[in-house]
């Protein structure tokens, strides 16, 4: 007979097969949340199946039409829908008042599908000014607020440009994240991205010396890997985030331009994901602090300017043929571009 495992409860059930997950808590004594009482008009009795997803029932179309709504993973069932067929370990998502809000909340369209938390791969840019406190400390608080906004908008525009979000501000430093919608081309789209960014930094910066005597410097860090991806904060204050070593790792590659003299440093993963589309000035060797060992980290000197990344990341637009008149321009300012590159680091 199938048996189920219930997390937190560390207690083992056996059941027939073929029977529901929610009435064999019931019938344990599992203290199981079911606001609606088990008729998939809500979804406090949600359960995580940590093991043995392929000995649970397939949806069926009540449950489908939450887990639709909710974006839930395949890992997320409604027990009271769930049926058992074999062996699985579950972890009740529901366990006091506090959850049961937070459910009920999702449900009313308070919170998003997010809140739950997905794993995904992506590349993680780190981005941060050099030697901004410094001149901030000898700016009128205007002008600080001023320089960043410009600063912020032009990151911004690139990095949107090349299918990637800003996630988080950090002070003068801001992270970024590719492949959130499609990992697809991901860590090329994040490596063009910083490219770009450093030369934005380059035509900005007349602007501000003009203003105020002084230019802007950048390091960039770049991370290709696996993170949760969920949202945080108070019921009525969240943010998508992503959370993991990855997050951290990529923090530090951008810290380590400082030790080596570089601005745009990419982790051993990422290189990996691009290596016969880069151009690599040199390839260095920093112990990151945090970190056991040291890492190979990856100067980029440029990428292939006719790589295009995959267009289902972007919204679907016209085919008209002024938006392909555009298009051509944006490829040869991308050609030109790329020249100018290749002839000042070469």
């Amino acid at each position: 007979m199938p048996r189920i495992f219930y997390l937190p409860d560390d207690k083992s059930v056996e059941v027939e097969e073929g029977d529901f997950i929610l009435e064999s808590s019931k019938q344990a004594g599992i203290p199981h949340t079911h606001v609606c009482g088990g008729a998939a008009r809500c979804s406090t009795c949600r359960i995580l199946v940590v093991e043995g997803l392929e000995n649970c029932g397939d949806r069926n179309a009540a449950e489908r039409a939450i887990s639709e709504k909710l974006c839930f993973e395949p890992c997320v069932r409604l027990a009271c829908q769930t049926q058992v067929l074999g062996d699985v370990t579950v972890r009740r998502l529901a366990i006091d008042s506090e959850d049961i809000e937070f459910i009920q909340a999702q449900i009313r369209g308070k919170l998003s599908p997010h809140s739950i938390g997905q794993e995904k791969k992506v590349a993680i840019l780190f981005a941060d000014l050099r030697g901004f406190t410094s001149l901030s400390e000898r700016l009128l608080p205007y002008d600080v607020i001023y320089l960043l906004n410009r600063y912020f908008q032009h990151m911004g525009e690139v990095i949107d440009r090349h299918g990637g979000i800003i996630n988080n501000y950090m002070g003068d430093g801001l992270m970024a994240l590719f492949g959130l919608d499609n990992p697809e081309g991901a860590a090329e789209r994040s490596v063009s991205a910083g490219l770009e960014m450093v030369a934005a930094i380059d035509k900005i910066n007349p602007h501000f010396e003009t203003l105020y005597r002084q230019t802007l410097k950048i390091g960039i860090g770049i991370h290709y890997g696996g993170v949760v991806i969920g949202e945080v904060g108070a019921i009525d204050n969240r943010r998508l985030t992503a959370i993991g070593d990855a997050v951290n790792f990529a923090s530090r590659i951008e810290s380590a331009n400082k030790d080596v003299g570089t601005t745009l440093l990419i982790s051993e993963a990422t290189y990996t994901e691009i290596r016969d589309r880069v151009r690599v000035n040199r390839c260095v060797k920093v112990k990151l602090k945090g970190k056991s060992g040291e890492h190979p980290l990856y100067e980029i000197a440029a990428i292939d300017p006719h790589w295009e990344f995959p267009q289902r990341d972007r919204p679907a637009r016209s085919r008209s043929p002024y938006s392909q008149f555009l298009k051509r321009i944006r490829r040869l300012f991308r050609e030109l571009w790329q020249a100018f590159v290749n002839l000042f680091s070469g």
